[in-house]
């Protein structure tokens, strides 16, 4: 089989297309033909080694695993012993290493069925960014109906799915973005939109329930003054801004931490880790019309991830960037 793979740090220069044998599903595990996968901030913050920190996870010198991406949607072709929550030939999306190829296998606790409705493209958009907005807002930031809630980065892969899923939660969403994305953000439910080219959400008077930092891109003392004396702080690790190529977003969670046990607020950071269960949360939200997978760009072929990865890295990409395999 054909995958994108990489032997060293760098630009999307560094990744190739290369044949590969096709992975055998071991106990527990799903086999699954790839039809489309998605870029997220993570494949190129692990493509560059970036921030260097990272690489005590991602591999000192070169990437552990040498095929990249994580998000995929296809048609299950095998399963190994113990599986029972697909069969072969069920259409199903999930997450987990080396999805940029044309077979990946995956436990089957990071796989579920594809929503009703959705083409490939759009169920491959769902987990990494759905699972970390869910878990946010959800099991973190404990939204309930009538809070208020701030996303900062509100038109990024993240942020799209955190404005639906906090409006599906009953709260008064403010999204930031840029002047370009306001349509965007307005379109999937946000009570109010702040252009942060020209306002700054930190000054604007009012205090949030909760903030969701999408962005890392500003500081501690600025993020808590649009919090509530008792309000919570969502600093999610897949930050994709700020701080320089030691620790980059790495830094303001650490900070955040730290100041933590010292305040009323409470100072959250998370990494979201992959969830079967979740996913099947997120496919009753798009069936049920609360979430729809919003996706900026579609690129035709394998061979063209390097480019859908620069895209991401440099254009700041609207929403999600998903390539058809």
């Amino acid at each position: 089989m054909k995958a994108i793979a990489q032997d060293r740090y760098g630009s999307p220069d560094v990744l190739e297309l290369k044949e590969f044998d096709r992975p055998v599903p071991g106990a527990g595990e799903v086999l699954v033909r790839v039809r489309a996968v998605s870029v997220n901030a993570y494949d190129w913050h692990l493509m560059r080694g970036d921030p260097y920190l990272a690489r005590l996870s991602f591999g000192v010198r070169r990437p552990r695993t040498p095929v990249r991406g994580r998000d995929f949607a296809g048609r299950v072709e095998a399963v190994g012993a113990d599986v029972k929550r697909v069969r072969p030939g069920d259409e199903v999306f999930g997450e987990t290493d080396g999805a940029f190829a044309q077979y990946v296998a995956a436990p089957q606790d990071m796989v579920a069925v594809k929503p009703a409705g959705l083409s490939f493209e759009q169920a491959a958009a769902l987990p990494l960014a759905g699972n970390t907005a869910l878990i946010g807002l959800r099991d973190l930031g404990r939204v309930t109906a009538g809070q208020r809630v701030l996303v900062n980065g509100a038109s990024g892969g993240v942020g799209t799915f955190a404005v639906q899923i906090a409006k599906a939660y009953g709260a008064e969403v403010t999204a930031v973005c840029s002047t370009r994305n306001a349509d965007l953000v307005r379109s999937l439910g946000a009570d109010h939109v702040i252009d942060y080219t020209r306002d700054d959400f930190t000054r604007a008077g009012t205090r949030h329930d909760v903030v969701f930092d999408l962005v890392a891109n500003r500081s501690l003392t600025d993020l808590r003054r649009a919090l509530t004396p008792t309000g919570t702080l969502l600093l999610s690790g897949g930050g994709v801004s700020g701080g320089g190529s030691l620790l980059g977003p790495i830094r303001l969670t650490l900070k955040g931490q730290a100041l933590s046990r010292f305040v009323g607020q409470r100072l959250l950071t998370f990494f979201a880790a992959p969830s079967g269960a979740n996913l099947t949360v997120l496919r009753e939200f798009v069936e049920s019309g609360k979430v729809t997978p919003v996706v900026d760009r579609t690129y035709g072929s394998l061979g063209e991830v390097p480019e859908a990865i620069r895209y991401v890295e440099v254009e700041h990409a609207r929403a999600k960037v998903v390539v058809t395999v």
